[in-house]
């Protein structure tokens, strides 16, 4: 048995049994892939995968086993090839990092820049994708560490960590009668236009679930996953927003007036995630503490070892 035949089984698996599928994400010929598992089943002397001719029905209970084994060993060969980057190279190499447009756009710059400035060798290859796709790519081994507000504690191969609190805002035309209310309700708002972000993203599904509470229906024209595509069109009388508040803080137009919502939708808690049992270089350590002064190196040792829970932070 070999490390090809491993990948093999792995990619098929992902790609819900089609080799076909599974051959171009290997960059091989199907009848390679087939001919490479069918091999490691005889070795073994199981089926991994119940077959209707040709095609992969399912897993098998033995495949199931032999799976699990499967992702432990191709974890610890990507550790090994981490600690050999790490001992060669102490400080170069690159620091993947899966997300979604609001964090890439609105929080990870300073701690970018920060990064590059105390490890001017290393790269950063930056992955924006939904909440749930960031969580496949550091399962899959993509990225080294994703961040997100939505999905990354659903996964239990994934390590995941509060990072910072945050809460929706308002944002509406000076000229707008909410502008000036002393205070905003659910009712206020149910019957304008709402403009806000597509139901997958940045705490959507905490202003859906406030209206639902208050058995409210709001009129939303307008979803997007880009915050200045939403304060766009509110710009140009489309509706009013609800937006993330750190989309706003350094929006120098002036043009909108801005009121908080947390009282209405609660706060959001977004979320970094490493892969379980992942050996992780210095550079990324550094990287989440400069993320959030709650992520010191020993926090995250200590969260990977599973002795760190919510509360202690």
């Amino acid at each position: 048995m070999n490390l090809h035949q491993f990948r093999f089984v792995q990619e098929a698996a992902r790609r819900n049994l089609n080799l076909t599928e599974a051959a171009k994400a290997l960059h091989t010929s199907q009848p390679g892939v087939s001919k490479a598992i069918i091999e490691l089943e005889e070795e073994l002397g199981v089926d991994i995968f119940a077959r209707h001719g040709k095609r992969l029905k399912r897993i098998t209970e033995p495949g199931q086993h032999v799976l699990q084994s499967i992702e432990l060993i191709m974890r610890e060969v990507g550790n090994l090839k981490r600690i050999g980057e790490q001992f060669s190279a102490q400080d170069s190499g690159t620091l993947s990092i899966a997300t979604t447009h609001t964090q890439a756009r609105y929080v990870l710059p300073p701690s970018v820049a920060k990064l590059r400035e105390a490890y001017p060798k290393v790269n950063i290859s930056l992955h924006q994708a939904t909440p749930a796709e960031v969580a496949r790519m550091v399962i899959d081994e993509v990225a080294e560490i994703g961040m997100a507000t939505e999905s990354l504690a659903d996964y239990p191969e994934l390590v995941t960590l509060p990072c910072y609190e945050w809460q929706h805002v308002l944002v509406v035309p000076p000229g707008h009668p909410l502008a000036h209310k002393e205070r905003i309700s659910l009712d206020d708002i149910a019957h304008e236009s709402l403009i806000t972000y597509h139901p997958s993203f940045t705490g959507r599904g905490r202003i859906d679930q406030a209206f639902a509470t208050r058995r409210l229906q709001p009129r939303v024209v307008l979803e997007a996953i880009d915050s200045d595509v939403i304060k766009t069109y509110v710009r140009l009388g489309l509706g009013i927003g609800i937006v993330a508040e750190m989309a706003m803080r350094e929006d120098t137009a002036n043009d909108l007036v801005v009121r908080p919502m947390g009282h209405l939708f609660g706060q959001n808690v977004t979320r970094v995630a490493f892969k379980r049992g992942a050996y992780m270089r210095n550079f990324v350590y550094k990287f989440a503490e400069l993320l959030s002064d709650r992520l010191s190196r020993d926090l995250v040792i200590r969260a990977m070892n599973g002795h760190v829970a919510d509360y202690e932070l």
